[in-house]
Formats: structure tokens, C-alpha cells, sequence
């Protein structure tokens, strides 16, 4: 093969592994899930674990909501109010317990998975044992929640009836997955891993051409 030949056939090869690679990317996929949240300095912040294993303390406002995410950066927050003294103005302090607001926003229509709809969004005041986790703070007033295997939380108060971190096409870009808070779905292969894929392919198509010109 001429060298103008092995060039263009490596240009090819390139042009094509990248192209698979900006094509897994235009079908970005999120997920449909309950998102978990803290109240931080007045402002949600997205939970770094899990209600399952999240204790908080008497004060504290969380939030879940319910919503197709794709983008962990700018995940949908829950909606309503976050004053916990409002919240849970009917709750005074009591010995061994804490108090927890909680926020819990099912979402829209939009992000309801089909033939359901989501019911008004509420507030609530939980009053749980002092070493009780989110999840427990959660079921003393909204049940009943479904749960993965991988303790996922797949559903508050029945809603939704079906699924648990469904992927879903979003048909846009994204550059990083919100995944459930729990073990997520694999996904396919990266961008990054395509590119170094095809920077393999180039290295050794440059080393044959190269043990060609010597022959030469």
C-alpha cells in the first residue's frame, strides 16, 4: 500500500471510532428515579449517600424528588417550602427523638412514567428515634416505599407503582449521568475509551508504515 493510501485509510479508521463515540453521546440517557436531598445553607444540595445509610440530625430539612435526570450537575431539586419551623411547627422537641423536615416532590407530568400521575407535592414533619436514618424518617410518614435489592429507593407513598431507575432517552447531550443513589445501571462504552481506541489503532498503523519504509 502507498503511503498517501495508509494515510487515508487511518484517517478513515479515526474519523469512524469518533463518530461512534459523538453518536452513543447525541442519545444521551438519564434516569427516572427519587433523588435525594440535603438542605444546605438554605440551597439543596444532591445527597453524597443514600437515605438508607443518611442520618441526619433534629433540624435538618431533606428532600426528595421525583424526576428524569440527566445531568448530576443540574438534577431536577425538589419544589415547596424548606422552612423548618414552619414544617414542623406542631412538632415540639422531645427527649430521645429528633425532628426532620421533609420535602417530598413527586414530580411532573412529564416525568411520570406512562399511564400514571404524579400526586401534589407535600411537606412533612417526621419525629423518629434519635439514630434513625433518612430512609426511617421517610416511612414514618409517607408509606409505603418500595426498595431495589440494591437499596434503591424505587418508590414513596406507591408512586410510582412500576420501575426503579428506568434509563431513559433524553435525545440531547450530557456530560455526566445523575445516577440513582445506590448501585446504577453499566453503561456503554465512554467517549474516552472510543478515543483511546482509536489513538491505538493510529500508533500502529504509523509503526507499519514506518517497517514498510525501511523495506523499501
Amino acid at each position: 500500500m502507498s503511503r498517501g493510501g495508509a494515510v487515508s485509510l487511518l484517517v478513515a479508521l479515526l474519523a469512524l471510532l469518533l463518530g461512534l463515540g459523538s453518536a452513543g453521546q447525541a442519545q444521551a440517557v438519564g434516569y427516572r428515579y427519587w433523588s435525594f436531598w440535603d438542605l444546605t445553607g438554605g440551597e439543596w444540595t444532591y445527597a453524597t449517600q443514600g437515605p438508607s445509610t443518611a442520618r441526619p440530625s433534629d433540624g435538618d430539612v431533606q428532600g426528595f424528588r421525583f424526576a428524569v435526570s440527566e445531568d448530576s450537575q443540574h438534577a431536577t431539586k425538589p419544589r415547596g417550602a424548606t422552612d423548618f419551623a414552619a414544617i414542623c411547627a406542631e412538632f415540639p422537641a422531645q427527649e430521645g427523638r429528633k425532628r426532620v423536615a421533609l420535602v417530598i416532590d413527586f414530580g411532573t407530568p412529564a416525568d411520570a412514567p406512562s399511564g400514571e400521575t404524579p400526586p401534589a407535592a407535600r411537606t412533612a414533619c417526621a419525629r423518629v428515634p434519635a439514630d434513625a436514618t433518612s430512609a426511617e424518617a421517610l416511612a414514618s410518614v409517607a408509606k409505603p416505599l418500595r426498595y431495589d435489592t440494591n437499596a434503591l429507593l424505587c418508590a414513596i407513598a406507591s408512586y410510582p407503582r412500576t420501575g426503579c431507575g428506568d434509563p431513559v432517552s433524553t435525545g440531547s447531550r450530557a456530560t455526566e449521568t445523575a445516577r440513582p443513589q445506590a448501585d446504577p445501571p453499566d453503561g456503554g462504552p465512554s467517549v474516552g475509551l472510543l478515543t483511546g481506541a482509536a489513538a491505538v489503532a493510529v500508533l500502529g498503523g504509523a509503526a507499519i508504515w514506518q517497517a514498510r519504509r525501511r523495506r523499501s
